[in-house]
């Protein structure tokens, strides 16, 4: 599995009230909410994202609350990839329970720009900035993980599970 696209690169401690703004939690339609993801740091990205693009960040991105909302928004926008030195520990299980790659890899959340083109391996975690041609490689996720994620999300793959067993 991999997802190839153009990045959007944001700093530290990005945290969930900037993903998805509290004030719009009135709805439970993922697709109204994911008109909002990131207005309050980057008001164009909703305009400017496109299928399978990759949003490149910081350390200890999504942290604040725990809503899922967070993730649930970046997937539903149609973004292929978060990449970050690190994630919040709630973040990081939301994003795997909702189906939505995430890997941390310092040396490429340091080095990949806004505007570079990646392509994103989950299966071997290599990371490829296709602008410049460096390489980076981050700790994939184990295989019952992978699922999650190809299945869209815990629930998903446990359903999946009960329909092939």
């Amino acid at each position: 599995m991999n997802t190839e696209g153009k990045v959007f690169k944001y700093p530290d401690n990005v945290d969930t009230d900037v993903i998805i703004p509290a004030r719009y939690l009135n709805t439970p339609d993922a697709n109204e909410l994911a008109l909002h993801c990131m207005e309050d740091i980057d008001k164009d990205f909703v305009k400017n994202v496109s299928e399978g693009d990759v949003m490149v960040a910081g350390w200890n991105f999504g942290c604040g609350s725990s809503r899922e909302h967070a993730p649930l928004v970046i997937k539903t926008c149609g973004t292929g990839c978060v990449i970050a030195k690190s994630f919040a520990r709630i973040f990081y299980r939301n994003a795997i329970n909702i189906g939505l790659p995430i890997l941390e890899c310092e040396e490429a959340a340091e080095e990949i720009n806004a505007g570079d083109r990646v392509n994103v391996d989950f299966d071997t975690g290599i990371i490829k900035n296709l602008t410049t041609g460096k390489e980076y490689k981050a700790q994939p996720f184990p295989p019952f993980i992978q699922n999650i994620i190809k299945c869209g999300g815990l629930l998903k793959s446990l359903k999946e599970g009960e329909n092939n067993g």
